[in-house]
């Protein structure tokens, strides 16, 4: 479901910037800040790098880009 967001004119010039650097959309740039900001929020000691691993490790389950690990083995 889409719904329409008013924010503020700052937030959307800094997230057109960060957008073009990280080859996202707008939308996509608002909505990754916003899982950061809620894992964050949920997890308050954890560092913004661990993070951002988690949030990758999940994209790749997504994309079924994932393989079994074997302990002990590198």
């Amino acid at each position: 479901m889409t719904t329409a967001v008013r924010v503020s004119d700052k937030l959307l010039q800094e997230a057109k910037l960060h957008s073009k650097l990280d080859n996202r959309s707008i939308r996509g740039q608002i909505e990754h800040w916003a899982q950061i900001g809620k894992c964050a929020e949920e997890n308050p000691d954890m560092p913004y790098s661990l993070i951002k691993d988690i949030l990758f490790g999940m994209a790749e389950l997504d994309e079924g880009a994932s393989s079994e690990y074997i302990f002990g083995q590198e």
